[in-house]
């Protein structure tokens, strides 16, 4: 395959990730209708597992478990604690809100790897955090009372949790040792273990085994996971970093694009002005290059 062929096929990959990611938060949303938050997102992640398995046998790729103490740290913060949260969240929250406020993970990291990883942030991404901020105030409102914050308080430690996933795998696995894919099975498999022990502890709703049910959690466990992996792998093997980060910009957006086509989640004019502004400090942040610092 030619370079210019291999370039067209991982940007096709990109754009097929993009909107398998970014549709996921409308599904995440429908689905709860049909079952409580946390023994769908156990359920979902078990089967990911599975998925993620059965991909790494068909690549031929090994088995073999990563660091099994750092990857079970990573499992809790990647997999339990931000698909919990998460899925809490979008209960009483907006699927646009909730992908945006997720998606704030680039801020915490920023926060958390000045300290953890001595990667001490430049002049402008500190500007651009500063405006994050801004941006966050007028999407969460607290003004307008109570109602609704509590959800974008937990979807935004979820970001949070995300962000720690990072340092765990920045401080253990930068060194190449392990393939993304065989450490996002393994880590997806010890988290899992832990939101099947959310589900049976919480009380919850019983599910409902419906069609749309079952459809969103074969999207959930086959695209939003399974293949959306192989595509990840495939777009990090053949493009710049800088082009691939665009997913993490762009998928927050059209999560909000689609929820408001879709679900009728038509933000106000404080919230527009928010999701504008955080929007451009994920530009900017993205672009920025980080300074070391011992």
């Amino acid at each position: 395959m030619s370079e210019s062929a291999s370039r067209r096929g991982a940007l096709l990959a990109l754009a097929v990730l993009t909107l398998v990611w970014s549709y996921n938060w409308v599904v995440m949303k429908q689905v709860l209708q049909y079952s409580g938050p946390f023994g769908f997102a156990a359920i979902r992640a078990v089967l990911a597992t599975l998925v993620l398995f059965l991909v790494l046998l068909l690549r031929r790729e090994s088995l073999r478990p990563p660091p099994l103490g750092p990857t079970i740290l990573l499992g809790l913060a990647q997999t339990t604690a931000f698909q919990s949260l998460v899925q809490w969240a979008l209960v009483d929250g907006g699927a646009g809100k909730t992908a945006l406020l997720a998606y704030t993970m680039p801020f915490w990291l920023l926060l958390l790897a000045w300290p953890l990883l001595r990667e001490r942030p430049d002049r402008r991404r500190l500007h651009c955090a500063a405006l994050a901020g801004v941006g966050l105030v007028l999407v969460l409102r607290p003004w307008a009372g109570l109602g609704g914050l509590s959800s974008a308080l937990l979807a935004l430690v979820s970001g949070l949790a995300w962000a720690l996933s990072v340092v765990i795998a920045k401080k253990t696995f930068a060194d190449g040792s392990v393939t993304p894919l065989r450490l996002t099975a393994w880590q997806m498999g010890f988290g899992a273990i832990g939101l099947c022990l959310i589900a049976l502890c919480v009380p919850e709703r019983a599910i409902d085994w419906s069609a749309p049910f079952l459809w969103g959690l074969a999207y959930n466990a086959v695209l939003a996971s399974g293949l959306a992996w192989v595509l990840w792998a495939l777009i990090v093997q053949r493009l710049p970093a800088t082009l691939a980060g665009i997913v993490s910009l762009a998928v927050p957006l059209c999560g909000v694009l689609l929820a408001w086509l879709l679900l009728g989640e038509r933000p106000d004019l404080a919230e527009a002005a928010g999701i504008v502004l955080i929007a451009a400090a994920l530009v900017g942040i993205s672009r920025a290059p980080a300074r070391a610092s011992s």
